[in-house]
């Protein structure tokens, strides 16, 4: 090749590698635009971290005859809680998440109208779901599976790896705090109620 036609190539080069950039930063800048607008809507981004927006989960009830949608609670605080049948350290919680749920679902917030339970089971077996929600007393409606054991659609969505996992959102649906256990759940929920 001659020196002519290398200094033609490199100036295309130049000239692609320019234009590349420009297109980068125009849609860099739409990117950080929609962005700035997000917050100053007050939106999160959707994600599983805390500040973040919770994934929508939308699972058939345990007699799969309704679907139940996560943002059908929005305007309330909700305890997303991801349990199963055959998880022990699940059942022993769930007497603090039904205290939990009788103490504060009709309790005054100083922002929202109450407070929900969201329970997502990762069970295999619709009887032995349906019977550890009798046995444990958990009354509040709000229990979905897809009976797809650790591949459940919604424990891959919230980055599930073992249970019990928990969620609390506010009545935006922002996560406000992460695996509440206990006094611990009680404490949070303190700190967002005007009178129980």
């Amino acid at each position: 090749m001659n020196l002519r036609t290398i200094m033609s190539k490199m100036r295309i080069i130049s000239v692609a590698t320019v234009a590349l950039l420009a297109i980068y930063g125009f849609t860099a800048k739409l990117n950080t635009t929609a962005a700035a607008e997000q917050s100053d809507k007050g939106g999160a981004k959707v994600g599983t971290g805390l500040g973040d927006k919770a994934p929508e989960l939308a699972f058939m009830n345990p007699d799969s005859t309704k679907v139940l949608k996560l943002s059908e609670l929005k305007g309330k605080y909700v305890l997303i809680d991801f349990w199963a049948s055959w998880c022990g350290p699940c059942r022993k919680e769930n007497p603090n998440v039904v205290a939990a749920y009788d103490k504060y679902n009709q309790a005054k917030f100083k922002e929202g109208k109450g407070f929900e339970v969201f329970s997502v089971s990762l069970d295999r077996s619709r009887q032995a779901w349906q019977q550890a929600i009798a046995q444990d007393g958990l009354k509040w409606k709000w229990h979905v599976s897809d009976l797809k054991h650790w591949n459940s659609a919604a424990g891959q969505l919230y980055g599930v790896n073992s249970i019990p996992m928990s969620f609390l959102i506010d009545p935006n649906g922002v996560i406000i705090a992460k695996n509440l256990r206990g006094m611990g759940l009680h404490q949070e929920l303190d700190k967002y109620v005007k009178s129980l």
